[in-house]
């Protein structure tokens, strides 16, 4: 964690819903006129598409049908831990992007799947903003979540989180309902070992629960819309949150624990607004206290 160069880091599954939230904090960044590094999980990745269909033939043929892109050996999570280290250190760090479709990868002159080269992040931003699979993974090995200085998770129920991937994968990205069910199979070993665990490391989980009927989600014919829906919003620590200022704002909401706040789905983007752009303010004035005092500490 750092003073000097805060990091902010939004995890969730696939389908989950986290480019939604990225949406509403460029919002925040644009009004506040704050310069932030932006960083997709999906650039730190192992493989790129053609090199990941490989990987996961070879698994299956020694027998392993787990391998996913939840899991360390499809992840350059050391690197990840590297390089939220060293932004909170020095500010910047390498970087690059994972271009999923022509529209993507057209500026490149590079097909669609593939990663640009690294490139070094620009040394006069005022924070990091990680959006992906694993801003807040733990392992024996690694510990991204220790760097980060706001950790957000998104989560919705599993069947919602399923209807929502089947949709995005079959209408935006082309799959057959059988690949994507596929893929939701063989990734649910590393779901539970490496997705699951880092919503105990998160200081603010957002949990989506659609109140229609969602038993079978690989029939779902549509996505329950945010009004079908309740969000439940969890703190870590509820210490320092105005929960009477939360409940006046976002109606027809109430506190169904000490921490936890449960209001209409469809305020999910005031909710976030309401509660982190006071938090964002907070980092950059304690980054602009530690610029203060480095400035008299070298008169």
């Amino acid at each position: 964690m750092s003073r000097l160069h805060p990091i902010i880091s939004v995890t969730g599954s696939s389908g989950a819903g986290t480019t939604s939230v990225m949406r509403t904090f460029e919002q925040i960044f644009r009004r506040e006129n704050i310069n932030v590094a932006f960083v997709e999980g999906d650039s730190f990745h192992r493989y790129d598409r053609v090199a990941m269909k490989a990987a996961i033939a070879e698994a299956h043929a020694r027998g392993d049908h787990s391998f996913s892109h939840f899991g360390p050996e499809a992840n350059l999570f050391e690197e990840l831990q590297y390089l939220f280290r060293t932004y909170g250190e020095t500010g910047t760090g390498k970087i690059r992007k994972y271009l999923h479709d022509e529209t993507e990868a057209a500026p490149y002159g590079q097909e669609p799947g593939t990663f640009t080269p690294w490139e070094e992040i620009p040394p006069d931003t005022d924070m990091l903003f990680y959006e992906g699979l694993h801003g807040a993974i733990v392992t024996d090995e690694v510990n991204v979540a220790a760097h980060a200085d706001l950790r957000i998770g998104v989560v919705p129920v599993i069947n919602l989180e399923w209807i929502q991937k089947l949709h995005r994968d079959r209408t935006s990205r082309g799959y057959s309902p059988e690949a994507v069910t596929d893929t939701i199979l063989r990734r649910m070993p590393d779901y539970v070992n490496y997705m699951c665990t880092q919503f105990s490391h998160t200081d603010v989980n957002f949990q989506r629960v659609p109140v229609v009927d969602t038993s079978n989600p690989f029939i779902a014919r549509s996505i329950p819309t945010a009004d079908e829906s309740m969000l439940i919003i969890r703190f870590r620590d509820p210490h320092g949150i105005d929960f009477p200022y939360l409940l006046a704002m976002l109606h027809d909401s109430f506190m169904s624990r000490p921490n936890t706040i449960v209001c209409p789905g469809g305020k999910m983007d005031l909710a976030m607004q309401l509660i982190f752009t006071p938090m964002v303010l907070r980092l950059m004035e304690r980054r602009k206290a530690q610029l203060a005092e480095m400035k008299l500490a070298a008169l």
